[in-house]
């Protein structure tokens, strides 16, 4: 019996490798025929290698892994990458598909792994229903989960819920958690437009806040307003445009 085939299809270089390296450990016997960073480049693929499995990331330039997966759907075995929850629908757990969420947890991957593995004696599914209820829940509102951050000449990958504050650092952005700081190259600007507005506030120009990470706030003598912190000791200013977000505290 021939060993199995997959193609990757995912636009993150770094999640790529990582995601790689983990199918290589819990299943040695697949063969990896293909690696896409755009949907255009994962049709071209399908069609050259044929592959038993698919894993296709859901938001892709170009072309969107749904719109692939419309393509691909009966072809081959789909296993969707996604970083929002919202997409992780109950249409999933019917077994015809699976899905893996970013970051890439080992032991969720372990389970699509497993469930493919069941399934690769079957003939690939119809996905229209789950991909109708997909583009339906891509189409609300979706907010950053997790970032790629530089500590020194290490990228790490930090979720949104540990991050303390983001602060504008020259061409760089730095982020802020309970015992680290990091940088990631996008401005201040660009990052809160992709963050919660409910969670992340803006107190000032340079500064964005985890609302959840805010134990309190003070005025100093002249009253500037200043924000204290749950898990850090410095204290961050409020500018005069932005105090009416704690008119409530």
């Amino acid at each position: 019996m021939s060993r199995p085939s997959a193609i990757l299809a995912e636009d993150e270089t770094l999640l790529r490798e990582e995601l790689r390296q983990h199918l290589q450990e819990l299943w040695p016997s697949l063969r990896i025929v293909g690696e896409a960073g755009t949907g255009a480049e994962a049709l071209t693929l399908l069609e050259r290698h044929r592959p038993d499995v698919l894993f296709l990331d859901i938001e892709m330039p170009l072309m969107s892994g749904l719109d692939v997966a419309r393509v691909a759907q009966g072809r081959c075995h789909i296993v969707f990458v996604t970083a929002y929850d919202m997409h992780a629908v109950a249409a999933f757990d019917t077994g015809a598909v699976d899905y893996i969420l970013k970051p890439l947890e080992r032991t969720r991957l372990q389970t699509a792994v497993h469930r493919l593995q069941q399934r690769l004696s079957s003939v690939p599914p119809n996905l229209e229903a789950i991909l109708r209820e997909l583009a339906l829940s891509a189409s609300q509102p979706r907010y950053l989960r997790w970032i790629n951050a530089s500590v020194g000449k290490t990228t790490v990958v930090i979720t949104v819920d540990e991050v303390i504050y983001f602060q504008a650092d020259t061409k760089y952005t730095k982020v802020v958690t309970a015992s680290h700081e990091a940088l990631i190259r996008k401005s201040l600007q660009e990052l809160h437009a992709e963050l919660d507005p409910a969670v992340f506030w803006a107190i000032h120009r340079s500064t964005v806040v985890n609302a959840n990470a805010i134990s309190g706030v003070s005025r100093d003598l002249r009253g500037r307003l200043s924000v204290t912190l749950k898990q850090r000791e410095e204290k961050l200013s409020v500018s005069e445009s932005n105090q009416h977000l704690f008119r409530s505290m």
